[in-house]
């Protein structure tokens, strides 16, 4: 699904397969390596996406799924933790072949071309999740 070097300081470079989901493959490594706690950042081209937006009138997700060739312009988030388990929260842009941008809270994306993303971890720092009834979000939990 990927491979990675680690860098000084327990941060990672990888490179993700060709065709591999990324939220899959990116969970697959904290789980691999033990990360609760980190930041991620990374560029690639995918075929497919599905973009996550919360109503706030209706505390309801609206998905919304992408399938055309882009390139990721930007993909930044972070790693907390959730029942004990990585939780990823990751934001997408992406670059269509007509130079307009769609993006957003990403659900999923198939990579076609490459992905590569830096993953920073916090060793000892424990970030959890919790439900928050007002908002319909999962917020940190100190």
């Amino acid at each position: 699904m990927y491979k990675f070097k680690e860098l000084p300081g327990q941060r990672y470079v990888l490179s993700l397969d060709n065709h591999v989901e990324i939220v899959e493959a990116l969970t697959a490594f904290c789980l691999e390596k033990g990360i609760l706690a980190g930041q991620v950042s990374g560029i690639g081209a995918i075929n497919e996406a599905t973009f996550r937006f919360l109503d706030p009138a209706t505390k309801k997700y609206v998905d919304k799924t992408f399938a055309e060739q882009m390139e990721i312009t930007n993909l930044t988030g972070n790693i907390s933790q959730k029942d004990g388990k990585p939780y990823l929260h990751l934001h997408l842009t992406c670059s269509r072949r007509d130079y307009t941008c769609v993006g957003g809270h990403l659900l999923s994306a198939r990579i076609n071309g490459a992905c590569e993303l830096l993953v920073g971890t916090f060793p000892g720092v424990e970030i959890g999740r919790y439900p928050d009834p007002e908002t319909g979000l999962n917020l940190y939990k100190f």
